[in-house]
């Protein structure tokens, strides 16, 4: 088994606290992405996991066994850097194997699992060559192997794509949710990327200053999230929100805009005044009559869909449409936003109503 269990987790560096009492439960087999901004403590959680990094007060435990205390060449785990952390005087194989080696397991069966892991990672006729003759892409694979050959119960990814060009990190991320569903392994997986964390992830952890501020499965954040800093966070690109106050108008519920537009609202009793955040998001919104007048500001095609800036009332706004739209600065367009998919907020806590 190789579930891990992270339970009111702290961690402080002299007199300040960083991590403040996180708790995380990873089933066995699960691909977990730890997500959050820079300074959130993701990549602090994972080393503690790791053993890089002591913790201050809780419990870690991997596969059933409290490591609090266990070194982290013992706890049966394999991490993979951002950096890539290659030898530069070792070839592909020997990187691959190393571990093994210094292990003191045999040549035959270090030549064995390392012949076996390149077969995954495509890497076999790569094993003759040194890291200096590699790719991006290709690094990040023999990092991959060498974390591979160990067999572990759990693969910990430190932000293993940040270095990598946009086009293949698309193609590593899929190569990372292809090898887990071929080894069926617990993966715990830090990134600042929301898009890497929705397609990658069997379970979201949003952290946000040494908190955890929402778990669960990736489309369940972007349909229910339980505040308006997840809200931001998950989905791209990042939903609108609009300061206002509830109100009713003919019988029915609507959110009076402080910049004077009146948003329509499903599924909330009018509390009279309250303050609240109003959430929709950009792809949720189309173009077409009868809808709130809005003024464009800045277009931006992309071939594929058009991505609207615009302003509705005093409050900035944007739009996401899959045809292409032609519009100038300045020009008055009609926004129509489906009441069932805005989202309300508390005002003052930020808190979903």
């Amino acid at each position: 088994m190789a579930e891990v269990t992270v339970r009111n987790v702290k961690k402080r560096y002299g007199n300040v606290q960083v991590m403040h009492g996180v708790s995380v439960d990873i089933e066995d087999g699960q691909f977990v992405v730890l997500v959050g901004p820079s300074g959130c403590g993701k990549s602090t959680l994972l080393r503690m996991i790791a053993g890089l990094e002591p913790i201050s007060d809780g419990e870690i435990s991997i596969g059933g066994r409290v490591v609090n205390n266990v070194m982290p060449k013992d706890r049966d785990i394999a991490m993979v850097f951002q950096s890539y952390a290659l030898y530069p005087h070792k070839t592909v194989g020997e990187n691959m194997g190393f571990a093994l080696k210094i292990k003191g397991t045999p040549r035959a069966e270090i030549d064995a699992k390392v012949a076996k892991a390149a077969a995954i990672l495509d890497l076999g006729h790569l094993l003759d060559r040194y890291p200096k003759q590699l790719s991006g892409g290709q690094r990040q694979r023999v990092a991959m192997g060498r974390a591979i050959v160990r067999d572990p119960a759990v693969f910990l990814f430190d932000e293993p794509l940040s270095n990598l060009d946009a086009k293949l990190r698309v193609a590593m991320r899929v190569e990372i949710k292809e090898l887990h569903q071929r080894l069926k392994t617990t993966i715990v997986y830090v990134t600042h990327d929301q898009i890497e964390a929705m397609t990658m992830a069997d379970k979201i952890v949003v952290m946000r200053d040494g908190r955890v501020e929402q778990i669960g499965a990736p489309l369940d954040l972007y349909d229910n999230p339980s505040n308006t800093f997840v809200a931001g966070f998950i989905g791209s690109p990042s939903m609108n929100f609009i300061k206002g106050k509830l109100s009713t108008i003919d019988g029915r519920t609507v959110v009076r805009a402080d910049g004077g537009a009146l948003l329509p609202i499903e599924g909330v009793q009018a509390e009279e005044g309250r303050p609240v955040v109003y959430g929709i998001r950009p792809e949720h919104i189309d173009i077409g009559p009868g809808g709130l007048a809005a003024r464009v500001s800045v277009l931006e095609p992309t071939g594929s869909e058009t991505q609207i800036f615009a302003r509705l009332g005093d409050d900035p706004i944007d739009a996401v449409v899959k045809d292409r739209f032609d519009a100038r600065p300045g020009d008055e367009i009609s926004l129509l936003i489906p009441p069932r998919r805005a989202h309300l907020f508390d005002g003052a806590s930020g808190a979903r109503i």
